[in-house]
């Protein structure tokens, strides 16, 4: 299934009517050419906006061509009405970049002063209420262009997904996770569909997939793909058949929404009722791009999903969990070289990670679980978890939240998993974040952000930092260095 936008960039190029029309029709060409050097496809309109009718013509082009995600490139200084009109009437995500000058041989008669008229451009923004994404230098010749146009990219494929997506969730979340419970008008707020059952709608439903013809063929992929880790492969066919129903489900009930994710209650009702934890169907589809959170997390299952589209590498749910034991840290000293221990934790789940992500995965039952339901016995109700080592590497932190007075927040925090064992059991890393003691006493305690954090398995901060940006949140926090205090911090400490 595929589960995220596919973007389709284009590029207008505009131009002040008393600048030469020839600097920004050449200097697009030259972006268009470095885009197809590094395999970036970028569809250029042929009109070069002058004015307000070629805004229109050139909008009819983008249309035409299916695009959806809109370069304006300021090859000379630009008209600030239709440029920014262009990007008014423009159904999509929308970036403004400017051109460099290129030689001091061309400075008298091909001088372009784009680097002036971003400003003139970013006045008329603010005029027509318009937040279109500006990187940080937003200015450049055609090598420096394009990696801010790749950036683009990846960022408008979180804008477009959110557009389309709905999120299914299933049963009340647990009481003991009020943390998880936040409220949805933030969710219409975004364009995000929400649809929310009883878990009884999934045990019906499941139930009515009891003897689904397709279910061998899924147990026969699942053996393939668990290879030697397949410890329980008694579990399987109820797995199989619970994978069928949320697939067939989000087929049945997408209404108008191209993209699904689930948040689904986990415990501790379903293992008695269903006879299984669900962990390892979780992590096959979150391979697949269709996240399914655990106990019902609603933003918990969004941010996995705003992960997914930035990197278009499956993403995962771990508690901020644990701490690090020093004998670990003092054993390991090159490995941890750099990092203080107050900058480690262990980030862990059950068993809903991707196998891509995990060293020496096996199929296992959850432990914890297990003592609570069946203890003194062998696992059956709580086999079904996807357990091992993630695998290290470089990671980004990530959760958009809804607040209890319907705001939305978020955090953006990069860092790495440590290759070290971390003697545990689940799905879990040692996770190393620069100056994280900070980042959780003043970012996740002092913003009473849930334990759950999307990760993404790449540096993915500067995307995801600007489409909160785009998306309006206000609060966007991430792990700040030691010369940089947080609002409340204390000096003295």
């Amino acid at each position: 299934m595929k589960n995220i936008p596919e973007v389709k960039l284009g590029i207008v190029a505009v131009s002040r009517d008393c600048f030469p029309i020839e600097l920004s029709e050449n200097r697009r060409r030259a972006v268009e050419q470095e885009c197809g050097a590094k395999g970036l496809k970028l569809f250029a309109a042929p009109t070069v906006v002058e004015n307000e009718k070629h805004a229109v013509k050139a909008l009819q082009e983008l249309r035409d061509a299916g695009v959806n995600a809109l370069v304006v490139y300021l090859g000379n200084f630009g008209p600030e009405g239709p440029e920014t009109m262009l990007a008014q009437k423009f159904a999509g995500p929308t970036m403004f970049v400017a051109a460099a000058e290129e030689t001091e041989s061309q400075l008298r008669s091909g001088r372009g002063d784009a680097y002036c008229g971003m400003l003139n451009a970013s006045y008329s923004m603010g005029l027509r209420g318009l937040n279109p994404y500006i990187p940080e230098y937003p200015v450049g010749v055609p090598e420096d262009i394009v990696p801010m146009i790749a950036d683009f990219q990846a960022i408008a494929r979180v804008l477009l997904g959110l557009r389309g997506l709905k999120i299914f969730g299933f049963g009340p979340r647990p009481q003991d996770f009020l943390a998880c419970n936040a409220p949805i008008k933030p969710l219409f707020d975004l364009g995000v569909e929400i649809q929310e059952n009883s878990e009884l709608d999934l045990y019906a439903s499941f139930n009515a997939h009891a003897d689904d013809p397709r279910i061998p063929d899924v147990i026969k992929d699942m053996e393939a793909e668990l290879a030697e880790g397949s410890g329980y492969p008694g579990i399987l066919p109820k797995l199989a058949q619970y994978e069928l129903t949320l697939l067939d489900w989000a087929e049945e009930h997408r209404g108008a929404s191209d993209y699904i994710v689930f948040a689904n209650k986990c415990w501790p009702a379903f293992q008695t009722e269903f006879g299984f934890v669900p962990c390892y169907v979780n992590s096959r589809l979150a391979a697949q791009g269709i996240p399914v959170s655990c106990e019902v997390d609603i933003y918990g299952a969004l941010s996995e999903y705003i992960i997914t589209c930035a990197t278009g590498i499956p993403a995962t749910i771990l508690d901020i969990n644990n701490t690090v034991p020093r004998d670990m840290y003092e054993k390991h000293p090159q490995e941890f070289n750099g990092y203080a221990l107050h900058d480690l934790f262990m980030g862990f789940h059950c068993g809903n990670t991707p196998k891509c992500h995990l060293k020496n995965a096996a199929m296992k039952y959850q432990l914890i679980m297990h003592r609570l339901l069946e203890p003194d016995q062998e696992p059956d109700l709580t086999r079904g978890t996807l357990e091992g080592t993630i695998k290290p590497g470089s990671v980004t932190l990530f959760r958009l939240q809804g607040t209890a007075d319907c705001q939305l927040k978020s955090y953006v925090s990069e860092g790495e998993v440590i290759d070290v064992d971390p003697q545990s059991f689940g799905g879990i890393g040692v996770f190393a974040v620069p100056e994280m003691a900070r980042f959780y006493r003043h970012v996740l305690i002092a913003k009473r952000y849930p334990h759950h954090a999307g990760v993404a398995f790449a540096h993915a901060g500067k995307v995801l930092f600007a489409a909160m940006k785009m998306l309006g949140v206000a609060d966007v926090a991430y792990n700040q260095p030691k010369h940089m205090l947080y609002p409340g911090e204390n000096p003295f400490a």
